[in-house]
């Protein structure tokens, strides 16, 4: 069952330059920082940096939270979505896919054990 939005990660070209930016323009450093992506938390929902994308007007992704990721993208490719990117384990426990919707859209789907709701701002 999808239970709200968590994440948004947007392509960049330059990770660095990127988290520089993304760091001034929200007034926050990155909590996780490491060479294939980096995470800002922004009012208890993550704003990520994704390098070697493509970015563009439809380069970013949102993430829908679930709590069984095989079970819910299953169920949603049974009912017609695509697999724009298959079941990775991105570590700690996080594991994140991206389909798309029937009418081209790409979504994402999140399982985040360490989400904090009390942190939403």
């Amino acid at each position: 069952m999808i239970k709200g939005l968590r994440t948004v990660s947007y392509p960049v070209t330059d990770l660095a330059r990127a988290k520089d930016w993304f760091t001034q323009a929200f007034g926050t450093a990155p909590y996780f920082d490491e060479p294939y992506y980096v995470g800002f938390a922004i009012g208890g929902f993550e704003l990520g940096l994704v390098p070697d994308g493509t970015p563009g007007a439809a380069g970013g992704i949102a993430y829908w939270a679930v709590d069984d990721m095989a079970a819910d993208f299953a169920r949603i490719v049974g009912l017609g979505a695509g697999v724009h990117e298959a079941i990775q384990d991105v570590g700690d426990g996080i594991r994140v896919a991206a389909l798309t919707d029937p009418f081209g859209n790409v979504f994402g789907l999140i399982e985040n054990p360490h989400f904090d709701p009390s942190a939403v701002r």
